[in-house]
Protein backbone atom coordinates (compact mmCIF):
# COMPACT_ATOMS: atom_id res chain seq x y z
CA UNK A 1 0.00 0.00 0.00
CA UNK A 2 1.03 3.48 -0.56
CA UNK A 3 1.65 6.05 2.53
CA UNK A 4 -1.25 7.94 2.06
CA UNK A 5 -3.88 4.87 1.64
CA UNK A 6 -2.14 3.62 5.15
CA UNK A 7 -2.58 7.06 6.22
CA UNK A 8 -6.20 7.00 5.75
CA UNK A 9 -6.56 3.11 7.21
CA UNK A 10 -4.54 3.95 10.63
CA UNK A 11 -7.02 7.03 11.06
CA UNK A 12 -10.17 4.51 9.99
CA UNK A 13 -8.98 2.15 13.41
CA UNK A 14 -8.58 4.33 15.50
CA UNK A 15 -11.56 5.76 14.75
CA UNK A 16 -13.25 2.34 15.09
CA UNK A 17 -11.29 2.79 18.54
CA UNK A 18 -12.62 5.82 19.57
CA UNK A 19 -15.66 4.85 18.63
CA UNK A 20 -15.94 1.55 20.88
CA UNK A 21 -14.58 3.39 23.55
CA UNK A 22 -17.49 6.14 23.62
CA UNK A 23 -19.20 3.16 23.41
CA UNK A 24 -17.93 1.49 26.61
CA UNK A 25 -17.88 3.89 29.00
CA UNK A 26 -21.31 3.50 29.87
CA UNK A 27 -19.61 2.23 32.80
CA UNK A 28 -18.41 5.34 33.98
CA UNK A 29 -21.92 6.29 33.23
CA UNK A 30 -23.57 4.09 35.14
CA UNK A 31 -21.33 4.55 38.20
CA UNK A 32 -22.37 8.05 38.79
CA UNK A 33 -25.78 7.00 40.20
CA UNK A 34 -24.20 5.09 42.81
CA UNK A 35 -24.37 7.98 45.10
CA UNK A 36 -28.09 8.37 44.66
CA UNK A 37 -28.53 5.09 46.29
CA UNK A 38 -27.53 3.56 49.50
CA UNK A 39 -24.85 2.06 49.65
CA UNK A 40 -26.09 -0.76 51.32
CA UNK A 41 -29.26 -1.78 49.22
CA UNK A 42 -30.23 -3.97 46.69
CA UNK A 43 -29.93 -1.62 43.62
CA UNK A 44 -26.44 -0.75 44.70
CA UNK A 45 -25.08 -4.37 44.97
CA UNK A 46 -27.02 -4.58 41.23
CA UNK A 47 -25.04 -1.96 40.05
CA UNK A 48 -21.97 -3.05 40.99
CA UNK A 49 -22.33 -6.58 39.95
CA UNK A 50 -23.21 -5.19 36.53
CA UNK A 51 -20.45 -2.44 36.21
CA UNK A 52 -17.95 -4.74 37.45
CA UNK A 53 -17.72 -7.19 35.43
CA UNK A 54 -17.34 -4.85 32.43
CA UNK A 55 -14.81 -1.81 33.55
CA UNK A 56 -11.65 -3.43 32.13
CA UNK A 57 -12.95 -3.78 28.86
CA UNK A 58 -12.82 0.08 28.80
CA UNK A 59 -9.74 0.54 30.87
CA UNK A 60 -8.40 -1.58 28.18
CA UNK A 61 -9.62 -0.24 25.40
CA UNK A 62 -8.39 3.49 26.33
CA UNK A 63 -5.24 1.57 26.69
CA UNK A 64 -5.45 0.32 22.94
CA UNK A 65 -6.45 3.58 21.78
CA UNK A 66 -3.49 5.76 23.24
CA UNK A 67 -0.97 2.90 22.06
CA UNK A 68 -2.66 2.83 18.51
CA UNK A 69 -2.50 6.62 18.36
CA UNK A 70 1.44 6.34 19.69
CA UNK A 71 2.19 3.92 16.98
CA UNK A 72 0.40 5.20 14.05
CA UNK A 73 0.36 9.10 14.33
CA UNK A 74 3.57 9.77 16.81
CA UNK A 75 3.31 13.50 16.47
CA UNK A 76 -0.27 13.73 17.89
CA UNK A 77 0.96 11.49 20.87
CA UNK A 78 3.94 13.39 21.66
CA UNK A 79 1.96 17.04 21.51
CA UNK A 80 -1.05 16.32 23.06
CA UNK A 81 -0.19 13.39 26.07
CA UNK A 82 3.26 15.36 26.35
CA UNK A 83 1.87 18.68 26.37
CA UNK A 84 -1.62 19.00 27.67
CA UNK A 85 -0.30 17.37 30.46
CA UNK A 86 -2.51 17.78 33.54
CA UNK A 87 -5.32 17.29 31.10
CA UNK A 88 -4.34 13.44 30.38
CA UNK A 89 -2.92 13.27 34.15
CA UNK A 90 -6.35 14.03 35.69
CA UNK A 91 -8.22 11.11 33.38
CA UNK A 92 -5.22 8.99 34.38
CA UNK A 93 -5.77 9.55 38.07
CA UNK A 94 -9.88 9.20 37.73
CA UNK A 95 -9.15 5.70 35.97
CA UNK A 96 -7.18 4.56 38.41
CA UNK A 97 -9.34 5.48 41.50
CA UNK A 98 -11.89 3.20 39.37
CA UNK A 99 -9.65 -0.13 39.36
CA UNK A 100 -8.59 0.78 43.38
CA UNK A 101 -12.66 1.21 43.96
CA UNK A 102 -13.89 -2.06 42.39
CA UNK A 103 -10.37 -3.99 43.92
CA UNK A 104 -10.89 -3.03 47.73
CA UNK A 105 -14.52 -1.68 47.84
CA UNK A 106 -15.50 -5.27 49.51
CA UNK A 107 -12.21 -6.50 51.10
CA UNK A 108 -12.64 -7.73 54.63
CA UNK A 109 -10.99 -4.73 56.65
CA UNK A 110 -11.88 -2.09 54.50
CA UNK A 111 -11.59 1.22 56.85
CA UNK A 112 -12.74 3.69 54.73
CA UNK A 113 -16.39 2.17 53.41
CA UNK A 114 -18.10 1.24 50.34
CA UNK A 115 -19.53 4.93 50.27
CA UNK A 116 -16.16 6.16 49.85
CA UNK A 117 -15.06 4.12 47.09
CA UNK A 118 -18.35 4.77 45.91
CA UNK A 119 -17.15 8.27 45.73
CA UNK A 120 -14.49 7.03 43.84
CA UNK A 121 -16.76 5.56 40.87
CA UNK A 122 -18.77 8.61 40.66
CA UNK A 123 -15.40 10.66 40.49
CA UNK A 124 -14.45 8.35 37.67
CA UNK A 125 -17.74 8.56 36.20
CA UNK A 126 -17.86 12.20 35.86
CA UNK A 127 -14.50 13.35 35.57
CA UNK A 128 -13.08 10.74 33.24
CA UNK A 129 -15.94 11.02 30.72
CA UNK A 130 -16.03 15.17 31.03
CA UNK A 131 -12.54 15.23 30.44
CA UNK A 132 -12.60 12.64 27.51
CA UNK A 133 -14.71 14.68 25.57
CA UNK A 134 -12.84 18.09 26.37
CA UNK A 135 -9.53 16.08 24.92
CA UNK A 136 -11.69 15.06 21.11
CA UNK A 137 -13.29 18.25 21.62
CA UNK A 138 -10.02 19.88 20.63
CA UNK A 139 -10.11 17.84 17.56
CA UNK A 140 -12.02 19.66 16.27
CA UNK A 141 -11.87 23.37 18.61
CA UNK A 142 -8.35 23.25 18.60
CA UNK A 143 -5.64 23.26 20.71
CA UNK A 144 -2.55 26.00 21.94
CA UNK A 145 0.65 24.44 20.89
CA UNK A 146 3.37 24.83 18.19
CA UNK A 147 5.22 22.30 16.36
CA UNK A 148 8.93 22.56 15.31
CA UNK A 149 10.90 19.93 13.97
CA UNK A 150 13.81 21.73 13.89
CA UNK A 151 14.18 21.77 17.68
CA UNK A 152 15.21 18.10 17.71
CA UNK A 153 18.73 18.95 16.48
CA UNK A 154 18.64 21.08 19.14
CA UNK A 155 21.06 19.52 22.34
CA UNK A 156 20.26 21.98 25.19
CA UNK A 157 16.47 21.67 24.63
CA UNK A 158 14.87 19.17 21.98
CA UNK A 159 11.41 19.73 22.48
CA UNK A 160 9.79 19.52 18.94
CA UNK A 161 6.09 20.37 19.92
CA UNK A 162 5.37 23.59 22.21
CA UNK A 163 2.34 23.81 24.38
CA UNK A 164 0.91 26.55 26.41
CA UNK A 165 2.65 27.32 29.86
CA UNK A 166 -0.74 25.85 31.48
CA UNK A 167 -0.35 22.10 29.87
CA UNK A 168 -3.66 21.37 29.06
CA UNK A 169 -5.59 23.41 31.68
CA UNK A 170 -7.22 26.16 29.32
CA UNK A 171 -8.70 23.21 27.28
CA UNK A 172 -10.46 21.65 30.45
CA UNK A 173 -12.42 25.51 30.56
CA UNK A 174 -12.81 26.24 27.18
CA UNK A 175 -16.61 26.10 26.45
CA UNK A 176 -16.65 24.31 23.49
CA UNK A 177 -14.79 21.33 24.67
CA UNK A 178 -16.67 21.46 28.21
CA UNK A 179 -19.79 21.32 25.92
CA UNK A 180 -18.59 18.32 24.07
CA UNK A 181 -17.31 16.96 27.67
CA UNK A 182 -21.22 16.87 29.08
CA UNK A 183 -22.30 15.34 25.94
CA UNK A 184 -20.01 12.65 26.64
CA UNK A 185 -21.17 12.44 30.22
CA UNK A 186 -25.05 12.26 29.92
CA UNK A 187 -24.65 9.96 26.93
CA UNK A 188 -22.68 7.76 28.96
CA UNK A 189 -25.15 8.12 32.15
CA UNK A 190 -28.12 7.04 29.09
CA UNK A 191 -26.25 4.40 28.34
CA UNK A 192 -25.54 3.14 31.52
CA UNK A 193 -29.21 3.55 32.42
CA UNK A 194 -29.82 1.35 29.22
CA UNK A 195 -27.76 -1.01 29.73
CA UNK A 196 -29.12 -1.99 33.30
CA UNK A 197 -32.17 -2.68 32.24
CA UNK A 198 -30.65 -5.06 29.90
CA UNK A 199 -28.44 -6.49 32.54
CA UNK A 200 -31.70 -6.52 35.22
CA UNK A 201 -34.75 -7.51 33.07
CA UNK A 202 -37.47 -8.20 36.22
CA UNK A 203 -39.83 -5.73 35.85
CA UNK A 204 -39.87 -4.35 39.82
CA UNK A 205 -39.35 -0.79 41.36
CA UNK A 206 -35.10 -0.74 39.95
CA UNK A 207 -36.23 -1.88 36.33
CA UNK A 208 -38.68 0.90 36.40
CA UNK A 209 -36.02 3.62 38.34
CA UNK A 210 -33.36 2.83 35.36
CA UNK A 211 -36.82 3.98 32.85
CA UNK A 212 -36.78 7.02 34.69
CA UNK A 213 -32.83 7.82 34.35
CA UNK A 214 -33.20 7.24 30.84
CA UNK A 215 -35.87 9.59 30.09
CA UNK A 216 -34.01 12.40 32.20
CA UNK A 217 -30.65 11.61 30.89
CA UNK A 218 -31.27 10.82 27.56
CA UNK A 219 -33.40 13.96 27.45
CA UNK A 220 -30.40 16.21 29.14
CA UNK A 221 -27.96 14.43 26.12
CA UNK A 222 -30.28 14.86 23.36
CA UNK A 223 -30.24 18.71 24.10
CA UNK A 224 -26.20 19.28 24.45
CA UNK A 225 -25.80 17.15 21.57
CA UNK A 226 -27.91 19.21 19.25
CA UNK A 227 -26.33 22.65 20.72
CA UNK A 228 -22.86 20.64 19.86
CA UNK A 229 -23.70 20.06 16.50
CA UNK A 230 -24.59 23.06 15.89
CA UNK A 231 -21.58 24.42 17.25
CA UNK A 232 -19.70 22.37 15.46
CA UNK A 233 -21.27 22.42 12.22
CA UNK A 234 -21.49 26.46 12.12
CA UNK A 235 -18.20 26.75 13.02
CA UNK A 236 -15.16 28.07 11.08
CA UNK A 237 -12.20 25.15 10.71
CA UNK A 238 -9.47 25.10 8.38
CA UNK A 239 -8.85 23.56 5.04
CA UNK A 240 -5.55 22.22 3.82
CA UNK A 241 -3.87 22.94 0.46
CA UNK A 242 -1.15 20.58 -0.41
CA UNK A 243 1.45 22.33 -2.39
CA UNK A 244 3.50 19.77 -4.78
CA UNK A 245 2.83 16.88 -2.78
CA UNK A 246 0.98 15.02 0.73
CA UNK A 247 3.49 15.85 2.98
CA UNK A 248 4.26 17.75 6.43
CA UNK A 249 6.57 20.31 4.83
CA UNK A 250 4.63 21.75 1.78
CA UNK A 251 1.05 22.10 3.56
CA UNK A 252 -0.31 25.54 4.13
CA UNK A 253 -3.67 25.90 6.15
CA UNK A 254 -6.79 28.34 5.49
CA UNK A 255 -9.44 28.93 7.51
CA UNK A 256 -13.00 27.93 5.98
CA UNK A 257 -16.27 28.61 6.89
CA UNK A 258 -18.70 26.00 8.15
CA UNK A 259 -15.77 23.30 7.26
CA UNK A 260 -17.27 20.08 8.78
CA UNK A 261 -20.22 21.08 7.64
CA UNK A 262 -18.94 21.21 3.77
CA UNK A 263 -17.37 17.69 5.55
CA UNK A 264 -20.56 15.97 6.20
CA UNK A 265 -21.99 16.94 2.69
CA UNK A 266 -18.90 16.45 0.73
CA UNK A 267 -18.48 13.35 1.92
CA UNK A 268 -22.32 11.80 1.69
CA UNK A 269 -21.59 7.96 3.07
CA UNK A 270 -20.39 9.95 5.82
CA UNK A 271 -23.41 11.75 6.44
CA UNK A 272 -25.55 9.04 5.66
CA UNK A 273 -24.07 6.79 8.48
CA UNK A 274 -23.66 9.98 10.72
CA UNK A 275 -27.69 10.16 10.29
CA UNK A 276 -28.88 6.38 10.70
CA UNK A 277 -26.59 6.67 14.24
CA UNK A 278 -28.65 9.41 15.51
CA UNK A 279 -31.81 7.52 14.94
CA UNK A 280 -31.01 4.87 16.36
CA UNK A 281 -30.10 6.67 19.24
CA UNK A 282 -33.06 8.63 19.36
CA UNK A 283 -35.07 5.47 18.53
CA UNK A 284 -33.18 3.64 22.08
CA UNK A 285 -34.09 6.37 24.13
CA UNK A 286 -37.47 7.20 23.35
CA UNK A 287 -38.73 3.28 22.76
CA UNK A 288 -36.85 2.39 26.52
CA UNK A 289 -38.71 5.58 28.22
CA UNK A 290 -42.24 5.13 26.82
CA UNK A 291 -42.04 0.71 26.37
CA UNK A 292 -43.12 -0.79 29.87
CA UNK A 293 -40.69 -3.92 29.00
CA UNK A 294 -37.63 -3.33 26.44
CA UNK A 295 -34.53 -4.13 27.33
CA UNK A 296 -32.52 -3.93 23.51
CA UNK A 297 -31.64 -0.41 23.97
CA UNK A 298 -28.56 -0.77 24.81
CA UNK A 299 -27.57 -2.24 21.61
CA UNK A 300 -29.50 0.12 19.66
CA UNK A 301 -27.67 3.07 21.41
CA UNK A 302 -24.35 1.61 21.12
CA UNK A 303 -24.39 0.91 17.68
CA UNK A 304 -25.73 4.12 17.07
CA UNK A 305 -23.19 5.70 19.25
CA UNK A 306 -20.54 4.23 17.16
CA UNK A 307 -21.99 4.65 14.10
CA UNK A 308 -22.10 8.81 15.03
CA UNK A 309 -18.51 9.15 17.10
CA UNK A 310 -16.92 7.26 13.56
CA UNK A 311 -18.47 9.62 11.42
CA UNK A 312 -16.75 12.67 14.16
CA UNK A 313 -13.18 11.61 13.51
CA UNK A 314 -13.69 11.34 9.81
CA UNK A 315 -15.09 14.46 9.65
CA UNK A 316 -12.07 15.51 11.58
CA UNK A 317 -9.17 13.87 9.50
CA UNK A 318 -10.48 13.23 6.56
CA UNK A 319 -11.16 15.65 3.16
CA UNK A 320 -8.37 17.84 3.85
CA UNK A 321 -8.90 18.53 7.30
CA UNK A 322 -5.83 18.60 10.26
CA UNK A 323 -7.87 16.68 13.02
CA UNK A 324 -5.71 18.32 15.41
CA UNK A 325 -5.55 22.54 14.82
CA UNK A 326 -2.98 25.21 16.53
CA UNK A 327 -4.73 28.27 18.11
CA UNK A 328 -1.46 29.91 18.22
CA UNK A 329 -0.01 28.42 15.25
CA UNK A 330 -1.53 27.60 12.28
CA UNK A 331 0.50 25.80 10.45
CA UNK A 332 1.78 23.69 12.94
CA UNK A 333 -1.81 22.03 13.34
CA UNK A 334 -1.43 18.07 12.53
CA UNK A 335 -2.96 16.13 9.90
CA UNK A 336 -3.23 12.32 9.02
CA UNK A 337 -0.38 13.12 6.65
CA UNK A 338 2.32 15.28 8.19
CA UNK A 339 1.93 13.72 11.83
CA UNK A 340 1.64 10.18 10.70
CA UNK A 341 4.77 7.39 11.43
CA UNK A 342 6.85 6.23 8.61
CA UNK A 343 5.97 3.86 5.55
CA UNK A 344 7.60 0.72 6.84
CA UNK A 345 6.30 1.24 10.56
CA UNK A 346 2.85 1.70 9.02
CA UNK A 347 3.33 -1.23 6.95
CA UNK A 348 4.17 -3.13 9.59
CA UNK A 349 1.48 -2.36 11.95
CA UNK A 350 -0.88 -3.37 9.20
CA UNK A 351 -0.25 -6.55 9.20
CA UNK A 352 -0.40 -6.67 13.00
CA UNK A 353 -3.83 -5.44 12.30
CA UNK A 354 -4.88 -8.32 10.65
CA UNK A 355 -6.17 -9.55 13.81
CA UNK A 356 -8.41 -6.88 14.77
CA UNK A 357 -11.73 -9.01 14.31
CA UNK A 358 -10.24 -11.88 16.30
CA UNK A 359 -9.34 -9.50 19.51
CA UNK A 360 -12.75 -8.10 18.51
CA UNK A 361 -14.36 -11.89 19.04
CA UNK A 362 -12.67 -12.38 22.09
CA UNK A 363 -14.19 -8.81 23.76
CA UNK A 364 -17.21 -10.23 22.80
CA UNK A 365 -16.72 -14.22 24.01
CA UNK A 366 -15.48 -12.35 27.46
CA UNK A 367 -18.30 -9.93 27.42
CA UNK A 368 -20.35 -13.13 26.77
CA UNK A 369 -19.12 -15.08 29.65
CA UNK A 370 -18.93 -12.54 32.27
CA UNK A 371 -23.14 -12.18 31.69
CA UNK A 372 -23.07 -15.91 31.98
CA UNK A 373 -21.25 -15.53 35.21
CA UNK A 374 -22.74 -12.83 36.48
CA UNK A 375 -26.42 -14.99 36.03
Amino acid sequence: MELESLQIYWWLLISVLGALLVFLLFVQGGQTFLLSVSDSSEASRRMISSFGHKWELTFTTLVVFGGAFFASFPLFYSTSFGGAYWLWMLILISFVLQAVSYEFRTKPGNIFGTRTYDTFLFINGCVGCILLGVAVSMFFFGAEFSVSKGNILDGSSPVISVWAPSHGFEAIFNWKNLLLGFTVLFLARTQGALYLLNNNSNPDSFFKANRRRVMVNGAIFVVLFLIFAGVLLTSTGLETTFNGGIDGLRSTFAPREFKYFHNLVEMPWTLAIFLIGVVMVLYAIIRSTLADHWTDGIWWCGTGTILVVLCLFWIAGYNNTPYYPSLTDPSSSLTIFNSSSSHFTLTCMSWVSIIVPAVAAYIAYAWYAMDRKHE
